[in-house]
């Protein structure tokens, strides 16, 4: 098989980057090599052309999920520009952070809420660990009114979404978001 050109490597790294950060908010960070460059459509050799270790594509992954979140925020602050409220981007994202389809598709959702167990655990690098800081505090910020602090907005939404996954199968699941949904909007 013959070499690959410069763009496709650079395109083999973005895919593995964007399917490690959906594996690993899905999955956790354990999930091996093979497997994750299996999801990518690669081969497992192709991993270590591209990144120097594990924790490196963990460091990266992190980066791009925080990247993703940090878009979304700013989506939901475009959006309700029109009447230039951010308390309306908050709500409409508070909306969406404790729904059911976030619930049930952590791949896709918050990395502060999918990636603490890994990060608690010491699974992630010292980079992973304070792109996740770093994330989580402006998260944070970004929830903060002059009624409400950001992070005890930011951790009712993120247990929440913890607990409303670890019971998913129950009706205490929907109570669970509901509930919190009720308390930040009543509050906010």
């Amino acid at each position: 098989m013959g070499r690959v050109s410069q763009a496709q490597a650079r395109e083999n790294r973005e895919r593995v980057v964007r399917t490690a950060s959906r594996l690993f908010r899905e999955q956790g960070t354990h999930i091996s090599v093979a497997d994750l460059m299996k999801a990518a459509g690669l081969t497992h050799g192709g991993f270590y052309k591209q990144f120097a270790s594990k924790g490196a594509l963990i460091d990266e992954a992190t980066a791009h999920a925080f990247g993703e979140l940090a878009h979304r925020r700013t989506a939901a602050l475009d959006e309700q520009r029109t009447g230039g409220r951010r308390e309306n981007a908050q709500q409409a994202l508070i909306e969406a952070y404790l729904a059911v389809e976030h619930r049930d598709n952590p791949a896709d959702g918050c990395p502060a809420a999918a990636l603490a167990p890994d990060m608690a655990r010491e699974q992630g690098s010292r980079e992973a660990k304070r792109v996740y800081a770093e994330g989580v505090g402006d998260f944070a910020e970004f929830l903060d009114t002059e009624d409400q602090d950001g992070i005890t907005r930011l951790c009712t939404m993120l247990g929440a979404l913890v607990l409303a996954r670890a019971t998913k199968d129950s009706p205490l699941s929907d109570e669970i978001l509901a509930a919190a949904r009720a308390a930040l909007m009543d509050a906010g």
